[in-house]
């Protein structure tokens, strides 16, 4: 009896130390957007690449979609994902509580600035005068798709329109859709626009220009709107696609573009963000062949446009490649390993 006593305490300690070591192991969960634009195919292919490298030592990402930045804020706020890709405004908007996030996230953490998010706005030929943004001041109750409701999408072309001065509620019928259903939706006549940010080339625009890309038309952006919309957060720089980015595409396109931000909560250990941000650099041809988008990251600009302080793990890595961090982006006391600070 004695003995059989050992036996079964001898063998709960062993199932409780497994289940220790696995739920250290679990993977962090990265949360990305819906499927029909850039970011859930490279938040996937930095998951695969941060598996693949760094699996054995335990740390492993697990891609996930959702509605968009907003979202992600929530679930990291609800530590439901631990890192996150975030349009350039929401990471500014989260850490300031500005905007549509209603109190400052105090948890948030930047990783690195990642691939370029490029403004696409686009509508149908009959609709163009200037064939820049301002166009879509001239709508007269037309539906238009500003983006999926609560997404990324529509929060940043609500800050951008406003920006301009366009009262887009009163001129608009606005529809809310993904980037896939925009494109349908714009092929099968039922709405004369959309405005889908993206890394470029996005698979909406390039499924809806070679349908009817000479009926539509990508709208450029002018000087005085680039002042404009940077005159509270300045993110945006010029972005130009050239001929032929998408189909039937037969004139160079102005546009603008923010950069899209890999961010984390502020309690995901040092080591682990550092290895992350490391493996996402040290490996970036790799990502470069899996999405065209991520063509135009650089670790020369991996801390530019941030919005959020720098995680700590982040920043030692960019100080051994000789990085120079501006210094609102260190949190006093977070030049060392992070420790808890919930969000």
């Amino acid at each position: 009896m004695k003995m059989r006593l050992i036996i079964i305490l001898t063998g709960l300690l062993t199932l409780a130390s497994c289940s220790d070591e696995l739920a250290g192991n679990r993977p962090y969960i990265l949360t990305t957007a819906t499927t029909g634009g850039a970011y859930y195919p490279i938040g996937v292919a930095i998951a695969t690449i941060t598996k693949s490298q760094l699996g054995p030592e335990g740390i492993a990402l697990s891609a996930i979609s959702s509605a968009g930045s907003l979202e992600n804020i929530k679930l990291l706020r609800d530590n439901q994902a631990q890192f996150a890709l975030l349009q350039g405004p929401f990471a500014a908007w989260g850490w300031n509580g500005e905007g549509p996030i209603s109190r400052p996230q105090t948890g948030l953490r930047s990783v690195a600035a990642v691939w370029l998010n490029v403004e696409h706005f686009v509508i149908t030929n009959d609709l163009v005068e200037t064939g820049t943004i301002r166009d879509l001041d001239n709508l007269s109750g037309e539906r238009f798709v500003l983006g999926a409701r609560n997404s990324g999408a529509e929060q940043t072309g609500r800050y951008i329109l406003e920006s301009l001065g366009i009262n887009y509620e009163e001129k608009m019928s606005l529809a809310w859709m993904g980037y896939g259903g925009a494109a349908n939706a714009i092929q099968d006549g039922n709405v004369v626009g959309m405005n889908v940010p993206a890394g470029a080339p996005v698979s909406a625009i390039t499924q809806a220009f070679a349908q009817m890309g000479d009926e539509l038309t990508l709208l450029n952006f002018t000087e005085q709107d680039l002042i404009d919309i940077n005159r509270r957060y300045d993110l945006w720089d010029w972005y130009e696609f050239p001929a032929d980015t998408y189909p039937n595409q037969s004139e160079p396109v102005r546009s603008i573009a923010s950069p899209n931000v890999l961010a984390a909560r502020s309690d995901v250990p040092e080591e682990v963000v550092y290895q992350i941000t490391k493996t996402i650099w040290e490996n970036l041809s790799a990502l470069q062949e899996i999405h065209a988008a991520t063509r135009d990251m650089q670790l020369q600009r991996a801390v530019r446009g941030l919005g959020a302080p720098l995680h700590p793990g982040a920043i030692r890595y960019y100080r051994e490649r000789g990085l120079e961090i501006p210094e609102r982006l260190i949190m006093p006391g977070e030049d060392r390993p992070a420790g808890i600070d919930d969000l």
